[in-house]
This record gives structure tokens, C-alpha cells and sequence, in this order.
């Protein structure tokens, strides 16, 4: 992608992304019709299909050319990523904006012909606004993030678990994943895959791992990671389509192998 173009590009993207946060706050307290999807867990809400048609009206009109994946059913159906692709989550974390009204997220990632190249993951309620362009390192608004350290170690690691798939997922043997829990410094769960990934790239968490995402939940996340020298995979190891539900391992890369080899790969099903 031209630079120049790219860096109107994320102007453009970043204005939007501010104001759909604006909007956010100031109608976080409206009444909200909430529905479900996949389950009774799974929550869609008038806030998220306002969000994501905000995006779509926009990037369409301005750039009719562009193509868009996305959660709430306003996107293209894909079969690559060739072009230019915006793969947006109008709010993730859903369950923790009606629950808690914070501790969730706009992610936008923006992709030119599978190559990710704009990242922007907005925490809307705490204001602070990540974001990366390819080759330019990742910010948390202004300020730059530091590179991952090379120096880490898997003992002194906190990592992002879902705890929800500890004992539900089909993936990984319990007992290595309870060896892994209890290996590591700590674990937390934030409820925001994006976030998640934003914390990884800020080191102030080192890995983050779930065993189902989509791309619209890590397409910005991988950018923002990727700026910092964090590495973001498959659980096992292995590349990520981004047009396919996958699970993810995004980490520092200092404990990336070890998590994959000692862990994963042991306890593969």
C-alpha cells in the first residue's frame, strides 16, 4: 500500500473510530434492546448493529472500492482478502457494555491484500485509543509502546485465559492446560479479546490465549502486537486465516515456544 494513501487512510479510520466512541459514551446509559445469537451468552445489543452500520455507511461512501468483514451481518461475504479489507468489531466485549458499561472495545484492523497495515483498538469508556501502522510502531494514544522484552520468562508471566473453555474446550487436555495455569505468575480475564491484545502489546500482560476467535475479534490486535515484536498464532503454533474462526495465541515471543511446545503440542487432542 502507498504510504501516502495509507497514512490519509488511518486519519480517516481514526476519526471514525473516535466518533463512534463518542457516540458510545454519550448514549451508554440509553435503554438498549438486547438480543442473542449462538447462545444466551452470545449478546448483540442495538448499540453494536448502530456501531458497525456507522462504519459501513462511511467507509462505502468514501471508499466504494473497500471491502468490509464484519460481526454484524453489515459486511461482504469474502472468500479472500485480496484489496482493501476493514475487519471490524463495532463493540467487543458486549456482554461487559451491558453488564458493566466499560471494559470494551472498538477494533478496527485494515488489511491491503492480506497484509495487515492499520490497526486501532479504542477502550471507549477509559479513552485511551491503541493504535499501529506496518513499520511504525504501535502507540497507546500518544504515547509510543515500548518493544516486548526478549528477557521474559514464562514463570514471571501473567497470561489472558478464558477460563470458560478450561474445561469446555475440545482442543487441549484439562490437566495440561491446569499445569500451564499454575506454571505461569498469574492469569486474568477481561471479557475483550481486543483488549486483551492491547495489553499484550502494551506488556502489561504476556500472552493472551483462547481456543475460538474470529477474525473481527484479533484483526487489529495482531497489527498493534505485531509493532511491539509480540507474536500472534494459532494455539498450536501455526498461521491464522483470517477469514476463519481460529484459536489464538498472541504473546510475547520470549514464552511463545515454550507455551506452544510444553503445553499445546502436549496436550493437542
Amino acid at each position: 500500500m502507498n504510504l501516502t494513501i495509507r497514512d490519509k487512510l488511518y486519519e480517516q479510520a481514526k476519526e471514525w473510530v473516535l466518533e463512534a466512541g463518542n457516540t458510545i459514551r454519550e448514549k451508554i446509559n440509553d435503554p438498549l434492546t438486547i438480543n442473542t445469537k449462538s447462545d444466551r451468552n452470545d449478546l448483540v445489543t442495538t448499540m453494536d448493529r448502530n456501531t458497525e452500520y456507522f462504519f459501513m455507511t462511511n467507509i462505502k461512501k468514501t471508499y466504494p472500492d473497500h471491502l468490509i468483514i464484519s460481526e454484524e451481518g453489515y459486511g461482504d461475504e469474502l472468500q479472500s482478502l485480496d484489496g482493501t479489507v476493514w475487519i471490524i468489531d463495532p463493540i467487543d466485549g458486549t456482554m461487559n457494555f451491558v453488564h458493566q458499561k466499560r471494559n470494551f472495545a472498538i477494533s478496527v484492523g485494515i488489511y491491503h491484500n492480506g497484509v495487515g497495515e492499520i490497526g486501532f483498538i479504542y477502550d471507549v469508556m477509559a479513552d485511551n485509543l491503541y493504535s499501529a501502522k506496518r513499520g511504525e510502531g504501535a502507540f497507546k494514544n500518544k504515547m509510543a509502546l515500548s518493544p516486548l522484552s526478549d528477557q521474559k520468562s514464562i514463570y514471571d508471566s501473567i497470561l489472558g485465559l478464558n477460563h470458560f473453555w478450561l474445561c469446555k474446550n475440545r482442543l487441549v487436555e484439562e490437566d495440561v492446560i491446569q499445569e500451564l495455569v499454575k506454571t505461569v505468575r498469574g492469569t486474568r480475564t477481561f471479557g475483550s479479546a481486543a483488549l486483551e491484545f492491547a495489553y499484550v502489546a502494551e506488556g502489561i500482560m504476556d500472552g493472551y490465549m483462547t481456543m475460538g476467535l474470529d477474525p473481527w475479534d484479533i484483526a487489529a490486535g495482531i497489527v498493534i502486537v505485531n509493532e511491539t515484536g509480540g507474536r500472534t498464532t494459532d494455539a498450536f503454533g501455526g498461521s491464522l486465516d483470517l477469514l476463519r474462526k481460529s484459536s489464538v495465541l498472541t504473546c510475547n515471543p520470549a514464552i511463545q515456544e515454550k507455551i506452544v511446545n510444553e503445553y499445546m503440542e502436549k496436550g493437542k487432542k
